[in-house]
């Protein structure tokens, strides 16, 4: 007896097997995040233990953990300026059980090294930005200036122009002079350091014209009377320091600030990544975790990733065209 067949059978066959496939596929991604998690976690920190950034993700773990019903082992990576830490996270499973804090040096190291071993905007999910701190613009007390506009005017006046220190060459300070210094018109030469008391005390040394640090590092100095701020880099002032304007009141658009933000690899579920985003903002509200920013100079801030994901490629943007302009290289 022969068998007919019917034109197509095979394909649809096919076409139903695929189907079923991607129907398994999903239910299996569903029941794994109402399960999530069901082990610990890792919080990558790609700088070295006890700065800012570590302390910040040390509290984040704390509440996390808690919220989460499972323990979170923060894992410092540093290396690289923070490459090393980034790239591991970019190269682990995306399933919700390793997690990054890191600064905004993920967007500058974007530009500013040649050769990466991920891509920040499309190997890297952003879950939340959760803190912001400012950089200022800081000089000794006998510099004969009351302000950005008479240290403009001093500039244009200076045959050579001045100078100014910043915490490393490619860092947010270094590229936060190199816009002044676009953004004024003005010539200035700049000598990096290594970190920010090194700038302090060049400064309180009378080594250079102005210095571009943390508020965190200067503060102290200023409360001294050794040190006067003339300017933040933020958009608006810092409730820590009201009376120092922003450099976007002198010129329009200026804004820079160090900002963090909790990442997971690309590719993460979706309803992992939401349940993440949920988990951090509760913690984001705790006591602990606001005493850990104001401790690093830094406000709290708030992006969730239909913010923070746009966000995110505008700063990739953004300085990149400033690291062009400035030439600035990796170290």
């Amino acid at each position: 007896m022969q068998t007919t067949r019917t034109p197509g059978t095979g394909r649809e066959a096919r076409a139903l097997a695929v189907a079923f496939g991607l129907a398994a596929l999903s239910l299996a991604g569903t029941v794994s995040a109402q399960t999530y998690p069901t082990k610990s976690l890792r919080l990558v920190v790609p700088f070295p233990p006890g700065g800012g950034t570590d302390t910040l993700a040390r509290q984040f773990a704390l509440q996390l953990a808690e919220s989460l019903g499972q323990p979170i082992t923060v894992d410092n990576r540093a290396g690289a300026g923070g490459n090393l830490g980034a790239e591991i996270v970019a190269k682990a499973p995306a399933d919700g059980y390793t997690i990054m804090l890191s600064s905004n040096s993920l967007v500058i190291n974007a530009s500013l090294y040649q050769k990466l071993n991920y891509n920040a905007l499309t190997d890297l999910a952003p879950l939340a930005l959760v803190a912001s701190a400012p950089l200022v613009l800081a000089v000794h007390p006998l510099v004969p200036v009351k302000g950005v506009k008479d240290l403009v005017a001093v500039a244009k006046k200076t045959r050579g122009g001045l100078n100014f220190g910043s915490n490393g060459n490619g860092t947010s300070s270094h590229l936060s002079g190199e816009l002044f210094r676009i953004s004024a018109g003005i010539d200035l030469t700049h000598i990096p350091y290594k970190g920010g008391p090194p700038v302090i005390a060049a400064l309180l040394g009378g080594e250079l014209d102005m210095g571009f640090t943390t508020l965190i590092s200067a503060m102290p100095h200023v409360r001294a009377g050794k040190l006067r701020i003339l300017a933040v880099t933020t958009p608006k002032s810092s409730s820590a320091l009201p009376e120092a304007p922003p450099m976007s009141a002198f010129f329009p658009g200026y804004a820079i600030d160090i900002w963090y933000g909790i990442f997971a690899p690309a590719g993460t579920p979706a309803a992992i990544q939401e349940r993440l985003t949920a988990e951090i903002r509760k913690a984001h509200g705790s006591a602990t975790v606001r005493t850990a920013m104001e401790r690093d100079g830094a406000e709290a801030a708030w992006m969730a990733p239909a913010e923070f994901v746009p966000f995110f490629k505008r700063e990739i943007e953004k300085y990149g065209k400033l690291v062009k302009l400035a030439g600035a290289k990796a170290e």
